[in-house]
């Protein structure tokens, strides 16, 4: 899977981008409070929700944790509080997390080089789709289907309202079955490094899912190269191992900055 697992941020660098920088999810965003079935969400979207376990049941939870597997460096643990996404990462060579309050950063800096705010809950997004596309502040429009090997793929552009996040111009496309309504891509954007909308679209396949609690997640997710645009053949996968996703809230402690980290300053 990666080839520096140690290195955060370049993890995606060169896993999912093609050495291109990875979109940062709405961060330091609360998951919504009030019961999310009530609100208005187009009609496809309602039934891809459904199709993975249902807005009812991700909202019972409270807590989610997962390793990202990587045979090379040792696999990387995250632990995040769905509520108010509070989140830990253990990797073999770091350590980073944010506690509600700051970010914090445990490991050698000389080796080092991620930017654990950027990373702070990207992968996390990546893995809780379609769900976290049910949180506040964000936008729907129909989009133009993705046709990939003779099948054509309905679609939905996401976008976030100006004061959610720190990089609110990123934009997702989520693309499903039109037959089981089942997701299958994901496209995103990058804005984190420009602050500019961009026109250039990355793209996950989701074909590989495991029921966990109820709800349906990526067992795995494939990376795609593209020309022109279009995903035309797998370059890369991520793979999950050891997922829980639980009404139990973990205890506050899991968060809180370790002895030796140090916060790391928003700029």
């Amino acid at each position: 899977m990666y080839k520096t697992l140690t290195a955060g941020l370049s993890l995606l660098l060169l896993v999912a981008c093609n050495n291109q920088p990875s979109p940062t999810p709405p961060n330091e965003t609360s998951a919504p409070e009030n019961s999310i079935s009530s609100k208005q969400y187009p009609k496809p979207l309602q039934k891809i929700f459904a199709k993975h376990g249902g807005l009812d049941a991700w909202q019972k939870m409270h807590a989610m944790s997962y390793e990202i597997v990587s045979e090379e460096d040792g696999n990387e643990a995250q632990f995040i509080d769905l509520k108010n996404r509070r989140e830990k990462i253990e990797a073999p060579t770091f350590i980073t997390g944010y506690d509600g309050n700051d970010f914090w950063l445990d490991a050698d800096t000389s080796i080092y080089k991620g930017n654990p705010i950027f990373y702070h809950n990207l992968m996390f997004y990546f893995y809780a789709m379609p769900f976290v596309l049910a949180d506040d502040g964000i936008n729907y429009n129909e989009t133009a289907p993705l046709e990939f090997e003779g099948t054509t793929y309905p679609g939905f552009q996401i976008t976030y309202n100006n004061d959610v996040g720190v990089s609110p111009k990123d934009e997702y496309f989520i693309h499903y079955d039109p037959e089981t309504f089942q997701m299958a891509w994901l496209g995103y954007t990058v804005t984190y490094f420009s602050n500019a909308k961009s026109k250039k679209i990355k793209w996950i396949r989701y074909d590989d899912w495991k029921k966990v609690s109820g709800l349906v997640l990526p067992n795995s997710m494939s990376w795609y190269d593209l020309v022109d645009g279009v995903p035309t053949k797998p370059r890369g996968k991520t793979e999950f191992v050891k997922i829980v996703v639980q009404e139990a809230p973990f205890e506050d402690i899991t968060f809180e900055k370790t002895p030796k980290a140090t916060i790391v300053e928003r700029k």
